[in-house]
Order: C-alpha cells, then sequence, then structure tokens
C-alpha cells in the first residue's frame, strides 16, 4: 500500500471510529458499580468503535455543574494541562502541570489514531513540565500563582514528607528541599529512584506516603493493553512499588493492577487504596475501572484476567495458575470512566453527607458510547468498605449532545478550609467546590 492510500485508510478508519456508530453499551455506569458488576460476554472488534467529543474549552463565566446544595468556583486558569494537586500543610496548594512525554514510538494505527483522539478532545494538550503553587489570601479570597519547581519530566505524584518534597516523573522520584512558605524552589532535584520509563505507554506515576512515612508507594501502569508489546518491557510495570524512603530501594508490592493511576491510605484502617483503570476493546461494556484496597504480595489479574477471574481469551500464553490466584477487586466504578483522581476525606467543607468516604475524579473515556465518566463521584465508605453507589457531585464537563468537551476532571485535593479543589487538564483550570451556603 502506498503513502497516500495508507493515509485514505487511516483516514476513513478515524472516521468509522468516531462515528461509534456500533456497539454502544448497554448498561449505564451506575449498574455497572458496586461490590459485583455485571460483566458480559466479551467481543471482538476489528476497529473498536469509540466516541470522542471535540475539545471546546470553557466560555467565560461558564462553570461544571454541581449537585444540589454545592457551589463551584475557578480559583486559577491559564495553566498547562494540571493534573494533581496536593495540599501542604501551611495550606499551599501545588498543581502539577503534565502531560505524556511523547516518548512512545508510533508503530501502529492503531497509535496513529489514538494520538489523533487524544488532540482532538484536548487531552493531548502540552503539559508544563513544572509544579505551580497557589497560596489563598484570606482577606478578599483571591489566590496567588507561583511557578514553584520546574524542568521536570512529564510529573505525575507529589509527597512531603518533613523538609522533603518528593515528585514522581515517569522515569525517576526526584527530591528537593522544602521550606515552609517559600514560593519557588531553586535547588536542583536529586533522583531518588529510579521507575520504569522505557516507552511510557501508561505513562503517570501516582504517589502516596505510608501513614509512618517510611515508603512511599508508586503505581505503574502497564506498557500495552494486554501485553501486545510482549511480556519483557512490562517488568515492575502493572503494579505498585514500595519505595523505602530510607534507601531508596524498591520492590513490587503488588501486581496485575493495569494501570493505578490513584493511590490513597484509608483513614480508619491505614490501608493502601488505588482505583485502576482497566483494559479496552472488547467492548463497551467491559471492563469496568475499579477501586480496590491493595494487598501486600495481591496479584489482581492483568493480563491474564479481569474482575477477578474472568480470563482474557486474547492473551497468549495463558497462565492459569495466575487466574487462580487473582484477587476481585473492591468495587467497580463503571466500563471506561477513566478514573485518575483519588481523595479520601472524613471532613470537609462539604455537606455531612460528602464526608467518610472518596472522592474520585473520572476523565471519561473514547472506548465507550455514549459517553461515561467526564466527573467527580462520592463513594461512602461504611468500616473501611465502599457501600452504596457513586454520587455524582461535580459534572456538565461536555455537552449535553455530546460532541463538545469543556473539561475533564483529573486530581483531587482538599484545601485548608476544607473545600474541594479539582484540576481541569482540559480546561487548564483548578475549580473549588464548597457548600452552597459556606461562609
Amino acid at each position: 500500500m502506498n503513502k497516500t492510500a495508507c493515509r485514505s485508510a487511516l483516514t476513513l478508519a478515524f472516521v468509522v471510529i468516531l462515528g461509534g456508530c456500533s456497539g454502544k453499551a448497554k448498561f449505564e455506569p451506575a449498574q455497572q458499580s458496586g461490590s459485583n458488576p455485571p460483566l458480559p460476554a466479551a467481543q471482538n472488534y476489528l476497529v473498536p468503535p469509540m466516541q470522542v467529543p471535540a475539545m471546546a474549552g470553557w466560555k467565560q463565566g461558564q462553570t461544571p455543574t454541581v449537585a444540589a446544595g454545592l457551589k463551584i468556583e475557578k480559583i486559577a486558569g491559564d495553566l498547562m494541562h494540571p493534573r494533581q494537586l496536593y495540599t501542604l500543610p501551611n495550606g499551599d496548594v501545588l498543581v502539577v502541570e503534565s502531560n505524556s512525554p511523547g516518548t512512545e514510538p508510533v508503530t501502529t494505527p492503531k497509535q496513529l489514531i489514538a494520538g489523533k483522539v487524544k488532540n482532538r478532545s484536548g487531552k493531548g494538550g502540552k503539559g508544563g513540565n513544572r509544579i505551580t503553587l497557589l497560596r489563598k489570601n484570606d482577606a478578599d479570597g483571591t489566590w496567588e500563582k507561583h511557578v514553584f519547581v520546574e524542568h521536570l519530566n512529564s510529573p505525575f505524584g507529589v509527597q512531603l514528607i518533613g523538609d522533603t518534597l518528593y515528585v514522581a516523573n515517569t522515569d525517576a522520584i526526584v527530591k528537593f528541599p522544602y521550606v515552609t512558605g517559600e514560593t519557588q524552589i531553586t535547588a536542583p532535584g536529586v533522583e531518588f529512584a529510579d521507575l520504569p520509563g522505557t516507552i511510557d505507554h501508561h505513562w503517570t506515576k501516582a504517589m502516596v506516603a505510608s501513614p509512618d512515612g517510611k515508603t512511599l508507594y508508586v503505581g505503574v501502569g502497564s506498557n500495552s493493553n494486554i501485553t501486545e508489546n510482549g511480556l519483557a518491557v512490562e517488568y515492575r510495570r502493572a503494579a505498585v512499588l514500595a519505595v523505602d524512603v530510607a534507601t531508596g530501594g524498591s520492590r513490587i508490592y503488588a501486581a496485575g493492577l493495569r494501570n493505578p493511576t490513584g493511590l490513597q491510605i484509608e483513614p480508619h484502617t491505614g490501608k493502601l487504596w488505588a482505583i485502576v483503570n482497566e483494559r479496552d476493546e472488547i467492548g463497551a461494556d467491559l471492563v469496568p475501572d475499579y477501586l480496590t484496597s491493595v494487598q501486600e504480595g495481591g496479584f489482581y489479574g492483568w493480563p491474564y484476567s479481569y474482575y477477578g477471574q474472568h480470563v482474557d481469551s486474547r492473551v497468549m500464553p495463558q497462565r492459569p495458575d495466575l487466574v487462580g490466584k487473582a484477587i476481585k477487586p473492591d468495587y467497580a466504578l463503571g466500563s471506561h470512566v477513566a478514573a485518575l483522581g483519588l481523595l479520601f476525606s472524613n471532613d470537609n467543607a462539604l455537606p455531612a453527607k460528602y464526608h467518610g468516604g472518596a472522592f474520585i475524579s473520572e476523565h471519561g473515556s473514547w472506548d465507550r458510547s455514549p459517553l461515561s465518566g467526564y466527573r467527580v463521584t462520592f463513594v461512602a465508605f461504611q468500616n473501611g468498605k465502599p457501600v452504596g453507589l457513586p454520587q455524582p457531585i461535580v459534572t456538565g464537563f461536555h455537552s449535553n449532545d455530546e460532541r463538545q468537551l469543556y473539561g475533564a476532571p483529573v486530581g483531587l485535593a482538599v484545601d485548608k478550609d476544607g473545600a474541594l479543589l479539582i484540576a481541569d487538564d482540559v480546561g487548564d483550570v483548578v475549580w473549588r467546590v464548597t457548600a452552597a451556603d459556606a461562609r
């Protein structure tokens, strides 16, 4: 096939994919949420259907929609792909501005199409490779913006332990000296621990510290959908790593987690929890992304099985020995919601029904029609376990006809006043949510 014919074929495939005319979902996300989601039979596609809204951005004065009893405001704009948020002890808020390093080689039509999809949706926007600091002026409620750390390499996770700030770049954890109240760190980062950084199909490195500050847990996504790039490039991937703060040495804490994009410590039990993005291309209703506790030494199925011991027949060779050990996740979030932000909150400035549970941001995916995700939800916890269905609290990130995308939620934090903060990496803003009657 000559280059012109190849380009024409790819363009035709792209148009077919974006049309999303077949393979529509039969379940609503809520129907596939909870501890026992229905899992229909897997489907096989030559070209899986997709639906991609075009990036429109937020108009002046336009905001997402919040649930009754809440209000929302923009506190920062003109950011460069804000992905993660972290509140420092003095109340300053760090905004990690980042996107993929773009190092994954384009070797298949699927990858070329995926790149076009990201650019169309605005999710492929250039990342700042920096951290911005936001500081609230209590006198008038405005927020100052300062460039805090620059020259990073696709950063994502960030944690402060004592007077050391740890930043998870895509290929290594680097550390910086931190002084309370400073608005810029000029000291160069020192590499602390290496992370898998080759190919970087899934590039984000979520990170959280253990309650005693002795361990950094790091989520490392797979280098493929289902090992189509071979198993060799999956070394130390699809896993949560435990990094020793004293030495920088690391080990695999749990495996079989395709893309653990958010890690948090559940405050009542002290246990590690994760949100995980599951595999694609077997149907609009498969596989539900999930929220789960992470057991040390546990195996969660990828790539050989999903949602426990449901075998993925596409993966060769099969590993029934590993499938037999696969742990079923605690809680489904719905298929292709693309959860990217997780935050536990016992107490905050929202109404009491949003206390004592997990906030989850769903970035949304093009692997489902109609769209799913593109919202922030709250999952209540009782006795250290999720209960009930996810409650939408912030929506309206796309148009009602699903053709335009205004924004997409990612990182979450609670500020010093208890407000919920949301990083929006398509709108390039940070939103702040409180109770409607908050003083």
